[in-house]
């Protein structure tokens, strides 16, 4: 799959889907090219355990409850400045 990436759409944030889920848009490029524009759809669970992944990799522990409602305190208002609902 050599050439192929898959990363955040510019100026396109998060948003809630009408089964109470988040939709994040991909943009999928090979060779530098971008080829299409598609939605990674996770239920709330889903979220909650990527959530659990990113911020052990980030971390290399698992974070506590506080640490998240920190941490959310303080990307929220960025988050929210770019278009996440």
């Amino acid at each position: 799959m050599t050439g192929w990436r898959i990363t955040a759409v510019p100026g396109r944030g998060l948003r809630r889907t009408v089964e109470d889920g988040l939709a994040l848009p991909l943009q999928i490029s090979r060779g530098g090219q971008p080829s299409a524009i598609a939605e990674l759809e996770l239920t709330p669970a889903e979220a909650e355990q990527l959530h659990a992944a990113l911020c052990y990799a980030l971390g290399q522990q698992h974070p506590s409850a506080d640490e998240c409602g920190r941490l959310w305190t303080e990307v929220q208002p960025r988050i929210a400045r770019r278009g996440v609902s």
